[in-house]
């Protein structure tokens, strides 16, 4: 009886070993970093953690096929080195193979975020190989598209016509100014003082007239009389 229980169990031993090795149909390859994402606070990898990763692997298939037949027991691990990294398959206990690699992968990305958090791990730090990495979700801002757009909109508006004003504001002034230096100059009546052919001549100020000496002597003589 002992005989037989033996050749059962290296006959399983040797099956499983078949469905779970390098490049395996529908085996995949796991590699984690977990001293790289924890640093200090890094974990050993040991059988606790394998069993973990099995039931987790377990669970991602029983909630993916929503059928209850995938047990802990179905999910092999095999070649784990020291640097954690392995490979793994699942198996069909009726069918006694492993169960497509598209049905694992669509249910490994389905739950992706679950495993990561169990061991504490992202898709860069917990790597299946073979299986791209889950697209993270948009981050949404905390303020709308639209009102972010409207309030750009509204501060050009306004600058522009804080720009209009100010110019404004400053063209009255120098208008104002330009108007008020020619008053000045014709309340002053202020002679201008020109060359031509070399001898100094006053230019005649039209508002206020201009008296000749000469003719000024003869009107005072004349009226003497």
């Amino acid at each position: 009886m002992l005989q037989v229980l033996l050749l059962t169990f290296s006959v399983v031993t040797v099956a499983r070993a078949e469905l779970c090795k390098p490049d395996a149909q529908n085996a995949f390859k796991v590699r984690l970093s977990i001293k790289t994402a924890l640093g200090d606070n890094a974990y050993a990898w040991d059988a606790n953690e394998e069993y973990l990763f099995k039931a987790m692997v377990a669970f991602t298939m029983r909630r993916y096929s929503s059928k209850t037949t995938t047990q802990i027991s179905n999910v092999l691990l095999c070649n784990v080195t020291d640097r954690v990294s392995f490979w793994f398959v699942v198996t069909d206990s009726s069918k006694n193979t492993t169960v497509p690699g598209s049905e694992v992968e669509a249910a490994i990305r389905m739950n992706r975020n679950r495993i990561n958090n169990a061991f504490l791990l992202s898709d860069k730090t917990l790597q299946f190989l073979k299986i791209s990495s889950t697209l993270a979700p948009p981050v949404e801002p905390s303020t709308p598209v639209w009102l972010i757009v409207f309030g750009v909109v509204l501060c050009l508006i306004v600058a522009a016509i804080v720009f209009l004003v100010v110019a404004g504001i400053q063209q009255r002034k120098k208008k104002n100014k330009e108007s008020t230096e020619r008053e000045n100059l014709e309340e002053k009546g202020e002679v201008t003082i020109t060359i031509e052919n070399g001898i100094p001549c006053e230019t005649l100020d039209l508002k206020a007239g201009h008296i000749n000496g000469v003719f000024s002597a003869d009107d005072e003589r004349f009226t003497s009389l």
